[in-house]
């Protein structure tokens, strides 16, 4: 008994004095955390989704709380409500979010192309990609795995004739299915934009032509009728300068006259949806 004694009191002393040791130096070299951290980051609805500049809700939180960015309106999930907060907790004049939507650029669908091959293997479209670089005829289209669908927070996206279309009235533009898709289809735009082209296609027009049926075929067409010089063909592609296109005196002429059809008009104007906190 006094063999165990002697062996296991030694263990109590030293385990007490580590003890204090610790919970002294826990006081002494606490760091004292910003209180408006915790109220900051309550406001913000914890999508992590990175729309905002930053790594994640907390990384904006401490930045807006440590005076490191002043722009309250940089949330684009938490939507006006949410800059509104955080203008509040600040005490800095209010700012409006600019709403975004995302936007897949391939209309390539079942109907306009086919696949090259027939792809039996896990149902990504990263995956398919790193094996195959693309599964389908055109390189630059979309693949139809869902890999966008998998990581969208409000289920806007859908798998529909093989490739991805969005629900821009749940889409909060948070952009994690930009990330997520292998081919960079996609992409986020304000939504009170109206034109989109509907292809990232990059090769000659006759290869692209018989990859797609919808594909631009970079003829420049759009590009000549276009008032504004809002749209460009840069590498066989038309792109738009968002900035030029409100200035337009025809409206949707480019949509009307392109070629295969590739450039469309939509309405996204207050369709987005914010994510709840």
């Amino acid at each position: 008994m006094n063999e165990i004694l002697t062996a296991v009191i030694p263990v109590v002393i030293i385990g007490a004095i580590c003890a204090v040791v610790l919970a002294v130096a826990s006081k002494i070299m606490a760091v004292k955390e910003n209180e408006k951290i915790p109220q900051i980051r309550e406001c913000l609805p914890g999508a992590n989704c990175g729309a905002c500049g930053f790594a994640g809700c907390d990384g904006y939180a401490k930045a807006l709380a440590e005076n490191d960015v002043t722009a309250t309106n940089l949330c684009v999930p938490g939507g006006d409500s949410v800059s509104r907060k955080l203008s509040e907790i600040l005490g800095v004049e209010f700012e409006d979010v600019v709403e975004q939507v995302a936007v897949v650029h391939c209309a390539g669908d079942c109907n306009y192309t086919q696949d090259k091959v027939e792809y039996d293997g896990i149902e990504s479209c990263a995956a398919a990609k790193l094996i195959f670089g693309s599964k389908g005829e055109c390189p630059y289209g979309c693949m139809g795995l869902g890999d966008c669908a998998k990581v969208c927070p409000n289920n806007a996206i859908c798998i529909n004739n093989g490739i991805a279309h969005i629900d821009s009235r749940r889409c909060v533009g948070c952009g994690l299915c930009v990330k997520a898709c292998p081919n960079h289809l996609i992409s986020l735009m304000a939504d009170v934009e109206r034109v989109v082209v509907t292809c990232s296609n990059k090769d000659k027009g006759g290869i692209t032509r018989k990859a797609c049926k919808n594909g631009c075929i970079g003829c420049k067409k759009c590009e000549k009728i276009c008032s504004t010089g809002a749209i460009k063909v840069q590498d066989n592609l038309a792109v738009i300068d968002y900035s030029k296109c409100p200035e337009c005196e025809d409206f949707g002429v480019c949509a009307r006259e392109c070629t295969t059809g590739c450039i469309r008009i939509s309405n996204f104007t207050n369709a987005t949806k914010t994510i709840d906190n």
